[in-house]
């Protein structure tokens, strides 16, 4: 508790580009662009493959065999093939981490669509792209939520590497605080991290309690 009270209670934690505001924006950056990346290749193959229904077992597999891949490591390797002028070596690792949950929970979620509902949406005439937007992402945009929120905590948490190649972040608090044993610095900035998990987790909450239509919510709890 001392550790925490010296952290956040020393206004020099609080200013400037070594400041909690800085870093925080910082990681907040690079979330957000890994993120943001990973939706746009993750979301349209994981929506394309539901509604094709073809390919759905090998996106599936390689998805989890990404899951098996070491963040540091990759971060290591893009260091070495691409130095450290720019964020590309941190983004890249992060994107690969966030696109298996956001694709693989897509596509169950077009796939596990009722196939009644499926053919009543045909049967009224809509076509191929109306029956995937107006039917098929209503009803699966739990599971799709799910995937971005999983992928959005997972990035946020691991974002922390962007410190060990020298960029900003939070994760500067904790390598930095190893570094020089500063230990309030430590557990200060693991706290931050934490906290921001958490808020990430309380924003896909609220989304998905905007987005989701009753009906829908209601089935998944009946289930």
């Amino acid at each position: 508790m001392n550790w925490l009270l010296d952290f956040f209670g020393d206004p020099a934690n609080w200013t400037g580009p070594s400041g909690i505001p800085m870093r925080l924006l910082e990681h907040l950056e690079y979330s957000l662009m890994a993120l943001a990346l990973a939706v746009v290749v993750a979301i349209p193959l994981g929506l394309l493959i539901g509604h094709k229904g073809r390919g759905g077992v090998a996106v599936v597999v390689t998805a989890n065999l990404a899951r098996a891949l070491p963040t540091l490591g990759l971060l290591v390797l893009f260091v070495l093939l691409l130095g450290t002028a720019s964020i590309l070596p941190v983004i890249i690792p992060l994107v690969l981490l966030a696109i298996p949950p956001i694709l693989v929970n897509t596509f169950e979620g077009i796939r596990g669509v009722d196939p009644e509902l499926r053919d009543a949406a045909y049967g009224m005439g809509l076509r191929g792209g109306q029956v995937l937007g107006r039917v098929l992402v209503p009803v699966a945009l739990p599971l799709i939520l799910l995937g971005l929120r999983l992928s959005a905590i997972q990035v946020v948490a691991t974002t922390t590497v962007a410190a060990y190649v020298g960029l900003g972040g939070l994760g500067r608090f904790v390598i930095d605080g190893f570094a020089t044993k500063d230990y309030p610095s430590v557990v200060g900035g693991s706290v931050l991290i934490v906290l921001f998990a958490l808020a990430v987790q309380l924003v896909f909450t609220l989304v998905q309690r905007v987005t989701v239509s009753p009906g829908v919510s209601q089935k998944l709890k009946v289930r």
